[in-house]
């Protein structure tokens, strides 16, 4: 579960302008969609051409939809593609209901996809997004195509240690304590220490990356509700994990009818890579990416490795086959 913003890695989206204070690749928008009670901001990478499928990122606790920049651009002559930021991070404020639980968030992906008509999607999810797709992929399976999952938050009997203090924020008191204790760290030794968490090797991340991570960390945490979008949504996984009976992720994980893609990193500090092969049995017909030098995001540490395995997924499954006769005339 990542646990704030990320730097991203070099690729051939770089960052080049901004809105507002908001950075975007070169090739992005941003918008906003307006819900009853809810407001997402949107993260859109135009597709290269007209009939490509339609794609959604959901990104990880305390990250944002800028975690799947680099993989949107290499996927942009493939799927029409959208990440969101969920409710309380990156760009969106918190739900008006403060409903931060795996369930509350995938209501928020369900209703977002039923608003736009954009359904079924090649639904894709990283950590706490990884938990929230598969519980939407397993309650509407009518809304998801295939089903592409890095390093999931599914339930673990032994949590790393490295893992431990991120779950410690579900507990009451925790949160602001950690804030008195971490407030005389720079926002610069913040996003290192993260980026040394979640990536397997933080010298991929390029200067210009970091400083952007070091920017948008300031910019979260003034944000007044910083800490309750955290520890909400690390006791709404915690939850989660203690689900028994048909709303367990691991029962649901196994209701999932769309073909699904897993991908686990051998130097995650945070989802461990002995679940991989659990997880490949619980999905049924899933497909498995194993990278040993990869961390807990391997959409931005390795996206043109993440991109060729979700197009073999599509070309096997035929999950794209209506896109190339659009494209040639014969659909």
């Amino acid at each position: 579960m990542s646990s704030t913003e990320l730097p991203g890695v070099r690729s051939t989206a770089e960052l080049s302008s901004q809105v507002g204070a908001v950075r975007v690749a070169e090739g992005e928008q941003l918008r906003t969609v307006a819900l009853p009670g809810l407001e997402l901001a949107v993260r859109v990478r135009p597709p290269l051409r007209t009939g490509l499928p339609p794609a959604l990122f959901v990104h990880g606790l305390g990250g944002s939809s800028q975690n799947w920049s680099d993989l949107m651009a290499r996927l942009a002559d493939t799927v029409d593609g959208e990440a969101l930021d969920l409710p309380g991070f990156g760009w969106s404020p918190p739900p008006a209901d403060r409903d931060y639980s795996v369930t509350g968030f995938a209501r928020a992906v369900i209703r977002h996809l039923d608003a736009a008509g954009r359904g079924p999607v090649h639904l894709f999810g990283n950590s706490l997004g990884g938990a929230v797709s598969t519980r939407v992929a397993a309650v509407r399976p009518d809304l998801v195509s295939t089903l592409t999952l890095v390093s999931p938050a599914l339930p673990e009997l032994r949590v790393q240690k490295s893992a431990v203090p991120t779950a410690l924020l579900a507990v009451p008191g925790v949160a602001a304590l950690f804030n008195r204790l971490t407030q005389g760290l720079s926002a610069e030794q913040r996003t290192r220490g993260v980026t040394e968490l979640c990536y397997g090797d933080s010298s991929r991340v390029t200067p210009e990356g970091f400083r952007n991570a070091v920017e948008e960390m300031e910019r979260r945490m003034a944000l007044p509700y910083f800490w309750e979008a955290m520890t909400r949504s690390s006791r709404g996984i915690v939850d989660a994990y203690t689900l028994g009976g048909q709303h367990g992720l691991w029962r649901q994980a196994q209701r999932v009818l769309a073909p699904s893609l897993l991908v686990y990193g051998g130097r995650d500090q945070l989802v461990s890579y002995r679940m991989a092969h659990k997880a490949a049995a619980a999905y049924r017909g899933s497909r498995l990416l194993c990278l040993p030098e990869a961390g807990h995001v391997a959409m931005m540490e390795y996206p043109e490795v993440v991109a060729a395995a979700f197009r073999e997924l599509l070309s096997d499954t035929g999950t794209g086959e209506s896109d190339r006769y659009t494209e040639d005339g014969r659909g």
